[in-house]
């Protein structure tokens, strides 16, 4: 029993290594108590704790090389020992078998083996014996969660040996006069008995098979997913936006961050680019990364190339030399990481070491890397739709200068390859590279750059400004664009700070992403801007250099988005079908106070319940329930800021057709705070207060308060017994 909950939990590992060990810990503790079942009871537990400690460190030895982890044992067990159950929870599945991944596991396994062995053995109580397998049984459904098929065929048989198991006849050896209770019988009467036993191992193994496939079918619920309650390897804010790094090692180009040796896959003269990071999300002053990042194994998950694309395998083998941070570059897009333990983001591909790096650290890293056909890309498409949603969204505030670029240029070119291409070439034309252009790539800091007059500091800068004015321009022609930051070394050997770089990237349908180079060609004299484009008259160009980008501002998380936009507002109006049926009108009557009480639970629940983040993300969901309510729903692809401006003008219209007196006059205004509030709670968790989550609860009862009174009468009575927020619920 306890080897099948070993098997149950192997199926989100990579490998069978898991199982093994679980098996080897299953047998080893029962075996134990078996053979020392003669001996007193106090000496079987010390006995077993040092087997135990013996399986436990041949395994950790297996399992570290297995996972190809530098370093002795006992650091490498001391340090499975401090972060065993979180590694478990935030590793990426398949989980690579590593010493803290497996160490939990195997202990329990081994525990659950001793306990169960003495109890079966020494009390002769085997269905009391049952109890620790299967609650390691049900820890390892617990753990593996929706991450793997229903495990139907194990369960069976986990029944079933249950079941013999309790049909067998047992005794207890270790008393005199304990023997088998059916050893003086006839052997007849044995053997009706052992067909009995049969039979009924048989049925319940039968009824198990049968039933356990229609009652799992009866579930619609996913298992709840364990991961979800601890939190993920996170970065600082250097790591989150390395974008701004770009200045400060153009103005050190001699300074060497990496030794690169290729071991296999490029050839001379094909030195690949190392690529450090993935931003994909902008708010109009800062690009993220934005990533959730998993522990990961050395291996990595397998990604399916674009149709068409040839794919060519390079190893290399990287030393760290003056590059800080967590952020660890790989040739794009790895699969394989040995000599450092890493952290993955499969979205983006950008890895991480969650201990920092260190000078002289080394590592081999083997990429996949990716060709799409290039004779494809002109008939290409990009995506739409919520799935490259935040690759497509453009902040407030861009310069109307920088729209009217975009337009232009989208204008006179219309496949997506070809405003591409138009847009890289207007960047490689009309500008100029110098390494001591000032950092930043918030919106006035590209509208410097575009259109600032050449003789005063505009029109230049570093490949920082050249990503992230083609990403911006890219987005406001409707093309999915993010910006990476990386290394473009010439070949092996030393790879400098003159060769870091960033460029910019789409995405097209059936080819994946793709990079483009808007950088300026070194033997061509930029024209300029003003040949191509020329702003309005009432629009001059900025005269001054904006300050210098030093620090980031969070970009609104994804679970900020409110209520989806396709949900009505305004509800429904009972019918009251009937003459004088009075138990009707009972039922209804009973039915609205039911919707109501569940309204107020519900409200209680997220405005006053729960850490104080949960309250504020609790008051959030009030506010847009009621935009809902109101028939005013805010869009998915809104960041918390514009769906307070969605949220003062929904008061003011409704204000404006109702009676203005009946609704609060200060409500309106502090939905920013509230926006603010949730905003800390997305980009700095655990720093909320309680009397902050008390502020949230009280502005967004204030906001729903006069929205509500804002309404209608006959509405506001139907407003609180609306259905529609029990179901929105996520």
């Amino acid at each position: 029993m306890i080897s099948l909950a070993g098997v149950v939990l192997g199926r989100v590992y990579a490998g069978p290594l898991l199982t093994r060990l679980m098996v080897g810990a299953a047998i080893g503790s029962v075996l134990v108590s078996v053979a020392a079942r003669r001996l007193p009871s106090w000496l079987v537990a010390p006995l077993s704790v040092a087997g135990l400690a013996g399986w436990t460190v041949l395994s950790l030895k297996l399992a570290a090389a297995h996972a190809a982890l530098p370093g002795g044992l006992g650091a490498v067990a001391a340090d499975a020992a401090r972060n065993a159950v979180p590694r478990l929870l935030t590793a990426m599945i398949p989980v690579e078998p590593a010493p803290d991944t497996v160490l939990v596991p195997l202990v329990a396994a081994w525990l659950a083996g001793l306990t169960a062995a003495e109890v079966a053995l020494r009390t002769g109580r085997v269905l009391l014996g049952y109890l620790p397998p299967a609650l390691l049984y049900a820890g390892a459904l617990y753990v593996v969660g929706p991450n793997a098929d229903p495990a139907i065929g194990p369960s069976v048989l986990f029944a079933a040996v249950a079941a013999a198991g309790l049909a067998a006849p047992s005794g207890r050896p270790d008393r005199p006069g304990s023997a088998d209770p059916a050893a003086g019988l006839a052997p007849a009467v044995r053997l009706r008995l052992f067909a009995a036993g049969a039979a009924g191992v048989a049925v319940v193994v039968a009824l198990a098979a049968l039933l356990a496939p229609v009652v799992a079918g009866q579930v619609d619920d996913r298992p709840v997913d364990p991961r979800r309650y601890v939190e993920p390897p996170q970065v600082e804010s250097l790591d989150e936006n390395p974008l701004i790094r770009i200045s400060g090692w153009a103005l050190n180009p001699d300074q060497q961050l990496l030794d690169v040796r290729t071991e296999a896959g490029a050839s001379a003269g094909d030195a690949p680019r190392i690529r450090l990071a993935v931003l994909s999300d902008y708010d109009g002053v800062t690009w993220r990364v934005g990533a959730t990042y998993r522990n990961a194994g050395r291996i990595l998950p397998a990604a399916t190339p674009a149709p068409g694309a040839s794919t060519d395998t390079i190893r290399q083998r990287i030393t760290v030399a003056d590059l800080t941070g967590r952020l660890l570059p790989a040739v794009p897009t790895p699969r394989e990481v040995s000599g450092a333990r890493v952290a993955y983001d499969p979205a983006t591909g950008t890895l991480i070491r969650p201990e920092g790096l260190a000078l002289g650290l080394r590592y081999t890293v083997t990429s996949v890397r990716e060709r799409p056909d290039t004779n494809l890309l002109a008939t290409a498409n990009v995506p739409a739709g919520d799935a490259v949603a935040r690759v497509l969204r453009v902040a407030d505030g861009a310069p109307e200068q920088l729209r009217r670029l975009a337009t232009q240029l989208a204008e006179e070119n219309g496949a997506p390859y070809a405003r591409a291409t138009a847009i890289q070439d207007f960047l490689a034309e009309h500008y100029r590279v110098t390494a001591d252009a000032p950092s930043g790539h918030a919106y006035p800091n590209l509208a410097f750059f575009l259109f600032g007059p050449r003789n005063g500091g505009g029109q230049r800068g570093t490949s920082e400004q050249f990503a992230a004015a083609f990403a911006v321009l890219g987005r406001l022609a409707g093309l999915p664009t993010r910006v990476v930051v990386g290394f473009d070394p010439k070949g092996d050997g030393p790879v400098r700070a003159a060769d870091a770089s960033a460029w910019p990237e789409v995405l097209f349908d059936g080819l994946g992403w793709v990079p483009f180079d808007p950088m300026p060609r070194p033997d061509e004299e930029p024209r300029p801007v003003e040949e191509d484009f020329r702003p309005p008259p009432d629009t001059p160009p900025p005269s001054e250099v904006p300050e210098p980008t030093l620090e980031a501002t969070a970009t609104p998380p994804a679970e900020a988005a409110p209520a989806s936009a396709g949900g009505r507002g305004g509800p429904g109006t009972p019918v009251l079908v009937g003459g004088g049926v009075g138990g009707l009108v009972l039922l209804v009557g009973l039915v609205l106070l039911t919707l109501m009480l569940l309204r107020r639970n519900l409200s209680r629940a997220r405005l006053h319940r729960g850490d104080p983040g949960g309250r504020i993300a609790g008051a959030w969901r009030e506010l847009t329930d009621a935009l809902r309510l109101s028939g005013h729903p805010a869009g998915h692809d809104l960041a918390a800021t514009e769906v307070a401006a969605q949220a003062r003008r929904t008061l003011a219209g409704a204000r404006a057709a109702g009676d203005p007196a009946a609704a609060a006059d200060a409500a309106g205004g502090d939905v920013d705070e509230l926006a603010a509030l949730l905003n800390q709670v997305g980009f700095a968790p655990g720093t909320a207060t309680p009397a902050q989550a008390d502020r949230a609860a009280a502005l967004a009862a204030g906001y729903v308060a006069a929205l509500r009174a804002a309404r209608p009468r006959w509405r506001r009575l139907l407003w609180t017994v609306h259905p529609g927020p029990l179901r929105w619920r996520r």
